[in-house]
This record gives structure tokens, sequence and C-alpha cells, in this order.
């Protein structure tokens, strides 16, 4: 099974601080790696992390909040200083699209390399991004500006073959994609071979959902209904919770509530409110809701 993984950059919210860098992730997946925000600092970060700048070939922006997109041109520019030529695609709400471009003007002027931007639509659930293995989709969040997350899933793989039946039966190996396409095979005495002697189911397709920022959504399990890993923000915990309804964000409880009704594997919580200097009663309040929690730090990696 190939790797599928989550670096997190950074998981504080929109005040900085010592302790958290500003909201980044880079999630590996099908020998991709794809960027989900990039607030300040994020290049700073990419450092720390050892992930190689050419590595990113796509970063999608969930909303216009500084937290989550200051730290975009720096990075472009640094990508550039460092001989970059394969093409960036950004994808995030329309009205990133002439701001990027008058940065790109004035700051990045002679990059060999295109940075392509894609609009997305932010209310309402749309795949934005398909390759031959992945498959990304927004999800509809409830924020103060235009917002979304994103669900990156795999996509189903073929059957392994049995490298014992293969020898066994001697099969020459320009038959072996048919096999694996569900094809049985006939020896050379004319006895059929039943395709399921010859092969092993496919690994399960993984999947991996970003919220981050949104109030509670009570409907928003629907969407996100048996994803292996979910990160959803949590930028308060229960004492804060008229803060959080005030400007449109979670609790840690309200996390793992959603986290519960839908049924996912894992929970990570991230975005803590700067006025929290420790994070362990985040972990308190969402475990009693839901037990398989963790807390996001920065150049933590989960693996999906």
């Amino acid at each position: 099974m190939q790797p599928f993984k989550v670096i997190v950059l950074g998981c504080g919210s929109a005040l900085p601080t010592l302790r958290h860098g500003a909201s980044s992730q880079v999630v590996e997946v099908r020998n991709k790696a794809f960027m989900i925000d990039c607030g300040e600092g994020t290049q700073v970060q990419l450092r720390k992390a050892r992930v190689h700048f050419n590595k990113i070939s796509t970063v999608f922006i969930s909303h216009l909040h500084g937290d989550h997109c200051f730290g975009l041109i720096g990075m472009i520019s640094s990508f550039g200083m460092l001989g970059r030529t394969a093409p960036l695609h950004i994808y995030a709400h329309s009205q990133l699209g002439p701001l990027l471009d008058m940065q790109l003007d004035m700051f990045c002027q002679k990059l060999e390399y295109d940075v392509i931007f894609h609009p997305i639509e932010t209310s309402e659930s749309k795949i934005i991004y398909e390759d031959s293995g992945v498959e990304v989709s927004t999800i509809p969040l409830d924020h103060r500006v235009d917002c979304c997350g994103f669900l990156i899933k795999e996509k189903p793989t073929l059957p392994h073959l049995r490298r014992d039946m293969m020898d066994f039966y001697g099969i020459p190996l320009c038959y072996r994609n048919n096999i694996k396409a569900g094809a049985d095979w006939t020896d050379p005495e004319g006895n059929v071979i039943p395709n399921s002697r010859l092969t092993q189911p496919a690994d399960a397709p993984r999947s991996y959902a970003y919220c981050s920022d949104t109030r509670y959504m009570p409907g928003l399990w629907k969407k996100l209904k048996g994803v292996d890993v979910l990160y959803h923000e949590a930028t308060y915990c229960d004492d804060n919770d008229k803060l959080a309804a005030k400007y449109h964000h979670s609790t840690a409880s309200e996390a793992a509530m959603t986290a519960r009704d839908a049924g996912v594997g894992k929970l990570i919580i991230g975005h803590y409110s700067a006025r929290y200097q420790d994070e362990s009663m985040f972990l308190k309040e969402a475990r009693e809701v839901f037990p398989d929690t963790y807390l996001a730090d920065e150049m933590m990696v989960f693996n999906v």
C-alpha cells in the first residue's frame, strides 16, 4: 500500500503565537504532494518538515483570511528563486485571482514556471481536481466569509496478483494485466483457472477530509461519512462557546460530535485560539465525545 500521509505545518488560528504557526498542511498521496492552506511562514515550515519545494504540485486555499493564505506569494517567489519549472496550480475562491495576478506582476515578474489559478465555488460539493489515482472535492462550510473544506479520496485500484499462482501456472507477463482486469486464465491443457484464484482483493480506497474554518454544522457529517481521517477546526473549548458562535468557529466537543456522527476513523483537531496556553483541555473535551481524537502540532505526521 502506497503512503498516504498528512504533514502538519501550522495549526494555530489568526493571531500569531510562539507555539503554533498559521494554518497549512501537506498531504502526500499516490506520489503527489498537495498543500492545503498557506498561512504566513509556510515556506519556513516546509523547510523544517524537510518537504522538498518541488514536490508541491497543487495548493488548495479554503478561504481568504490571512492566516490561511498570507504565505502564498512568498512561497511562489521562493519556488522561482530555486529554479522551479513545473507549473503550480492554485485552487481558491475567485476573489483571490485578481489579487494574485497583482502580486505576481509586482513581485514575481521573471518566474520560469506557470502559476495556474483555478477559481472554485465554495457553496457546493464538487470535484475540483482529478487524476488517475486521486480526486479532490469541496466541502461547503459556514464561516464569516465564503469557505470550504476539502475531501481527498483515492480512486479504487485493481486487485493484486497472487505471485505464487502466477508462477505456479507459468502465466506470461503479457497476460497479467488482463487478469488484474478480471480475466480468467486458460492453461495449455484447456483448464480454466478462475480469476478469484489468481488475485487478492484490492486495498480499500482511503480518504482524508480537511474542515477549517467553520461553525458547528449539524448536517456536515453527511458529507464526511466513513472518512478515514478528519481534520476539523477546534478554535475554542466549551468555556468560550459564545465566542465560537459569534466568530463562526467550532469548539473541540463540536468537532468531536461531527466526527462521531460521521463515523470517521480518526479525528485531528487544530486551529487553536491564542488565548489557550494548554491544549490538553481541547483533547479532554473532544475525547469525551469521540475517543479516537488527536491534537495537531507542527511537524506531526498522521498516516491515513
